[in-house]
């Protein structure tokens, strides 16, 4: 028996411990008795006898069982060059296969992908890490199959194990690209549809399951293997969407964001409460955003996640849409059908923190990779989850990568990034000794304010269009600054002190609210600090706090009163606007996520009137240039009496880019109407009541104007020319201005 590899690199393959197998496996040039030959090895447990077949003529030669365990070694004396080869493997109970060697192939990965990689830059990371559908050069031959790389840099040994292995990580061990961390093999034959994970042997010796970060596809929970998915072929319909986006000027434009949570906007009651796909929902979801007038709709996040009880942010698929609602193409369509109906789609992106589920990010190698290895750096105790290292390039590299995934691949308008203020802060919710300065001794995570100005300077190079939303509910200077003006760069922030401020201001019954004038007011002393989006989202109606409408004092009638009023004063204050599902026709129960909204409640006159208020608004706010063209812009906007405290009452003018283009409202947050009410105005003219959210359309009493009135040369509020109007209990009167 002619044998020339020794026993110790035997063993090391045997035992699975060898940093690169494909030193050993595979066909190899080399010397025999001072003469060259080829040697071909392979590992294959479970084979009782392997043959190496010669493509060109079908030669067969037998391999020589060198251990028990299933090591195999062909030395071929007759030739001096490697050939083409197919494995054949035979077993015991009569079965055999023929297959060609995962050993025989070069690396798909360069060293210029390593290289960018390991620097940070590699901003279609997701083309080449995870698994690819690739037709590689075999001699005369194009072979398909697929490529596995994945990063692990301090782990023993990598495998692929699945459907089509048995999940026995002996069998396709993985090579290691040196320096880079990265593993890789390539495996013909495979085709999409299997399942799959990374086997991962730590330095310890210890064998972890994980699932691909890089992976499109996922099994549906609670099963956890990630799929071999193409993404590529789906046919978009949305140029003209895509196109247009291209030159807008969000800033602008009238945005008003629809924030959806798919699994609870509309359930199949018929099929047990199963989830609607996502082909399911496209038309539902486009049919109503459409109806109520929004512009965009807002996802929480549909990332792939373990927990339903998450809502999506507890993510473990940076890369993949969640299985839950249907396959990756299946969300394309989603995405291409609200396009084609005139709707942007914006996703809840989660790059603060990953949950420690065993199968996912967390200790991915054995060690520390993707987080911080001290807890008082890279664990969120509040959440129990794991933080992401900022200052690890090739962290970073994966973060930005998922972010131009999804617009590159899936046509996304922009991201919602979520708990920015707990990636700025050191010490976000976190105790004296419990966090470690930074190197000026300050509180500020330098490494994520990094990351988040090149997020958004990367997403806004390659994608010019999208906007990406900052969730920070700080005082942080800047968030929605330009990079080049030092700020992070965001298109919008949410405006979270409005939220806070105005829902405890509506909580007051209205008898004491004259004491708390000043939380209506205030924001607008903010309001052009930053460009805002104003937000009354998914996190106001959970946790015991109460939908929207239950926040509300007073009986029946007031309840609905104090929501139209609330609305009127945010579609008509400057910012963009957001309003969670279910809120826009007064849903009276907490949001539950395990179930559909409660539709229902749109058979009664006063959540028909609420919700048809709602699209009122929109349309009002979409057509009239001064509800949006200044939204911005402190020139917008000019307040007409905001002291009135005694009175409950505020009253301001908005403007467009034409000298006449203007709009004046007035509010009364008390039940008490206000006849006769005088009011000062910018100019002479007819004041045409344009919104009025007493009319009894939505449910009101139908206080009102009678369709507007005729300034007078009579000095009022500071101003020559003043109205008088009436203006409704708990409501909103706007006025625009007739030349």
């Amino acid at each position: 028996m002619n044998q020339i590899i020794n026993s110790s690199a035997i063993q090391a393959i045997v035992r699975t411990d060898h940093h690169d197998p494909f030193q050993i496996l595979g066909a190899h040039v080399a010397e025999f008795k001072g003469k060259k030959c080829v040697a071909v090895r392979a590992f294959l447990p479970d084979a009782e006898r392997v043959e190496v077949i010669d493509i060109a003529n079908g030669m067969p030669f037998k391999m020589n069982r060198l251990d028990d365990a299933g090591f195999f070694e062909a030395v071929i004396l007759d030739r001096t060059s490697v050939f083409a080869y197919r494995l054949k493997s035979y077993y015991a109970n009569g079965a055999s296969a023929e297959f060609y060697d995962s050993y025989a192939f070069m690396p798909t990965l360069g060293e210029t992908d390593q290289y960018l990689f390991n620097e940070g830059n590699h901003h279609e990371l997701y083309e080449k890490l995870g698994a690819h559908i690739r037709y590689m050069d075999y001699y005369q031959d194009k072979l398909g199959g697929i490529s596995f790389a994945v990063w692990g840099p301090n782990a023993k040994r990598v495998s692929v194990v699945g459907d089509f292995n048995c999940w026995d990580g002996r069998r396709h061990v993985m090579r290691s690209l040196g320096n880079s961390g990265i593993w890789e093999i390539f495996i013909p034959g495979l085709q999409a549809g299997q399942n799959y994970k990374f086997e991962v042997k730590t330095q310890q010796g210890h064998l972890l399951e994980k699932i691909d970060p890089f992976a499109f596809y996922a099994e549906v929970r609670p099963k956890t293997a990630s799929k071999i998915y193409d993404i590529s072929g789906y046919d978009w319909k949305d140029s003209d969407w895509m196109k247009s986006r291209s030159h807008k000027d969000w800033k602008r434009e009238p945005v008003s964001i629809f924030e959806c949570h798919l699994g609870s906007f509309m359930r199949n009651l018929e099929e047990g409460n199963r989830f609607m796909t996502y082909r399911e929902l496209a038309p539902l979801i486009a049919d109503y955003a459409k109806k109520l007038g929004y512009t965009h709709i807002e996802l929480l996040p549909i990332t792939e996640h373990p927990l339903d009880m998450s809502w999506g942010y507890q993510v473990t698929g940076y890369f993949a849409p969640t299985s839950r609602f249907g396959s990756p193409k299946d969300f394309m369509y989603f995405v291409d059908y609200l396009h084609q109906e005139g709707l942007g789609v914006l996703l809840d992106w989660v790059p603060a923190h990953f949950p420690k589920d065993a199968h996912g990010l967390a200790r991915f190698d054995g060690t520390a990779l993707y987080e911080h290895a001290d807890p008082r750096q890279g664990e969120h105790k509040d959440w129990s989850t794991l933080i992401f290292n900022f200052g690890r390039n090739e962290v970073k590299n994966f973060l930005i990568s998922s972010a131009l995934f999804w617009m590159d691949k899936y046509h996304i308008d922009g991201l919602r990034v979520d708990a920015v203020a707990s990636m700025l802060y050191l010490d976000y919710s976190r105790k004296a000794g419990e966090w470690i300065p930074n190197q000026h001794g300050g509180r500020e995570n330098l490494e994520a304010i990094e990351f988040l100005k090149y997020l958004n300077s990367i997403c806004q190079e390659k994608h010019p269009g999208i906007m990406n939303i900052a969730e920070e509910s700080t005082a942080w200077p800047g968030v929605s600054k330009p990079c080049s003006e030092g700020g992070l760069g965001f298109t919008f922030k949410w405006n979270m002190g409005w939220m806070n401020d105005t829902l405890s201001y509506f909580q007051k019954d209205p008898i004491y609210r004259r004491y708390h004038h000043n939380n209506l007011t205030f924001p607008l002393i903010y309001a052009f600090h930053e460009y805002f989006i104003y937000v009354l989202s998914h996190d106001e109606v959970v946790h015991g706090k109460g939908n929207i409408i239950n926040k509300m004092p007073g009986d029946f009638w007031q309840k609905f009163a104090n929501v139209r009023l609330l609305f009127s004063m945010m579609w008509t204050m400057p910012g963009k606007k957001l309003l969670f599902q279910g809120t826009d026709f007064g849903q009276w129960n907490e949001w539950n996520s395990n179930q559909s909204l409660d539709w229902h409640l749109l058979e009664y006159d006063s959540h028909k009137g609420l919700q048809r208020l709602v699209s009122h608004l929109n349309h009002l706010y979409r057509s009239e240039g001064a509800l949006h063209l200044k939204d911005c812009d402190s020139s917008g906007f000019e307040w007409i009496n905001f002291d009135d405290a005694d009175s409950s009452m505020i009253s301001w003018v908005r403007k467009g880019d034409n000298p006449d283009d203007l709009m004046v409202f007035v509010a009364n947050f008390t039940p008490v109407p206000r006849t006769g009410y005088r009011l000062g105005v910018p100019r002479e003219g007819y004041y045409r009541e344009i919104l009025n959210s007493d009319s009894e359309m939505y449910f009101g009493s139908n206080v009102g104007n009678f369709g507007g009135r005729w300034s007078e040369k009579h000095g009022w509020h500071y101003r020559d020319q003043s109205i008088v109007i009436d203006v409704p209990p708990l409501a909103l009167v706007g006025f625009k201005l007739s030349v």
